[in-house]
């Protein structure tokens, strides 16, 4: 075994004005509690906050205080990622450094999470790098892991620890978590889906092992989560399966099937067009959030009511979650 040492910090971050300083306090409190990790990674977005406004310029100023923090303690370093501004464009960035403060490599996340991340452009390059006597590592962000595409790209090519900041605030962290745990068990590699907190995200990062089992899961509090990597666990289990079983990786390379769905030549994605647009659901309207089975097909254009018998109307499902349009009796 060649241990290795990743550290995923959960930290509060702030909307309005710069987190650079705080991952910087976060940064040392790991180094000083915990001096044998090798790499720290933080949050989506954790920088500067959520907010497109302030992008920043790569290479620039900010990833410059990025590479002295990780000259100055040793470690390879990913804070996270910032929105970059490149022209009139924005793109959500993150920057992996190593331990002499050199820019290692940019990954542009491929799948902003529209139509909410509206305005933000999509990457279309990977970033794999070799840590050396280590093994392989890859970068994606958030949204990303929802489309098994990038994963399956990344560990096609040899990456064992897939590095995973993300911002998610949203109900769905509970099916967020439950992809990350089976996308490490098809996939065959560690996840690191480090969370932030406040503007940040609702915490709960997680990490996972290649037999897709939750070595540490936070809470809703801030956490720094050093854990060692066993890298042979990997390389073992791609060899031998799932507890003996599942060999994924290898079916996958000798597979008998062509996809046709990757090439628009042959794809038939009709059925995806007849979808309507990516955007925002509306209240009230046949896409919205408010309708119950059944009443789909009914036009915009219908009364919210209709005869229930003698004294009353029976109300349908349109009616507004807050209750202002809702027929009465």
């Amino acid at each position: 075994m060649q241990p290795f040492a990743i550290a995923g910090v959960q930290m509060h971050v702030g909307a309005y004005a710069e987190n650079v300083t705080a991952i910087r306090q976060r940064l040392d409190l790991t180094i000083a509690r915990f001096p044998w990790v090798q790499m720290v990674m933080f949050s989506e977005l954790a920088p500067y906050g959520p907010l497109p406004e302030h992008a920043q310029t790569l290479p620039g100023p900010a990833e410059e205080i990025f590479q002295e923090m990780a000259r100055a303690h040793g470690v390879w370093l990913l804070p996270g990622s910032i929105f970059e501004r490149v022209g009139d464009k924005i793109y959500n960035t993150a920057i992996v450094i190593n331990p002499e403060g050199e820019i290692v490599g940019r990954y542009r996340k491929m799948f902003p999470f529209r139509p909410y991340e509206a305005g933000i452009e999509a990457g279309t390059e990977f970033l794999i790098f070799d840590v050396p006597d280590v093994g392989r590592f890859g970068v994606s962000i958030c949204y990303d892991i929802w489309f098994p595409e990038t994963t399956r790209t990344l560990t096609a090519q040899g990456v064992e620890v897939l590095l995973h900041p993300v911002l998610t605030g949203t109900i769905d962290r509970d099916v967020e978590l439950s992809i990350a745990r089976a996308s490490a068990a098809m996939f065959q590699c560690y996840i690191f889906d480090i969370n932030g907190l406040g503007a940040g995200g609702c915490g709960r990062s997680c990490v996972v092992d290649p037999s897709g089992t939750v070595l540490y899961q936070a809470a809703g509090q801030e956490e720094i989560i050093p854990i060692e990597v066993d890298l042979t666990l990997v390389r073992r289990q791609r060899e031998t399966g799932l507890k003996g079983l599942g060999q994924t990786q290898k079916s996958f390379r000798d597979r008998s099937v062509y996809f046709s769905i990757y090439d628009p030549t042959y794809a038939d994605t009709s059925y995806l067009y007849s979808l309507g647009p990516l955007e925002m659901p509306q209240r009230g309207s046949r896409a919205g959030l408010d309708m119950r089975p059944g009443t789909l097909d009914r036009g915009v254009s219908e009364p919210l009511g209709e005869p229930a018998g003698p004294g009353g109307m029976r109300l349908h499902a349109v009616d507004t979650i807050n209750g202002a349009n809702r027929s009465q009796s």
